[in-house]
């Protein structure tokens, strides 16, 4: 096991047995539901290739929502950047959020 980007709180990407755990990304609190689940998706982009891995090997991702009433426009983003691949399993949810001005949050779970 190995555990990357770590504080006294969490670590950022944790792999183990040839599977890639990351933490939840969020966008910055001043974007729309749109830009900070692209924000999110880059993050999620960023790290995965950190440790070798990219977005057609994401297995699951569980998303966040503040608000179900975001639910298509995070979808249009998100069908967007899995155009070129086919998505992995997903969850999307409606939760309180570490800021009240997050509204969306994406975790995944990867493939090296």
């Amino acid at each position: 096991m190995q555990k990357i980007k770590y504080n006294q709180r969490m670590s950022q990407i944790v792999t183990h047995n040839k599977t890639i755990y990351l933490s939840g990304q969020v966008g910055a609190i001043d974007e729309d539901v749109a830009a900070q689940t692209l924000t999110c998706l880059s993050k999620i982009k960023t790290l995965l290739e950190e440790v070798g891995s990219d977005k057609s090997k994401i297995l699951s991702a569980t998303v966040w929502l503040k608000s179900m009433t975001d639910f298509e426009a995070m979808n249009a983003v998100w069908d967007k950047w899995f155009d070129d691949t086919i998505p992995p399993a997903r969850a999307c949810g409606e939760s309180l959020l570490a800021h009240p001005d997050l509204l969306v949050e994406i975790t995944v779970i990867a493939a090296e």
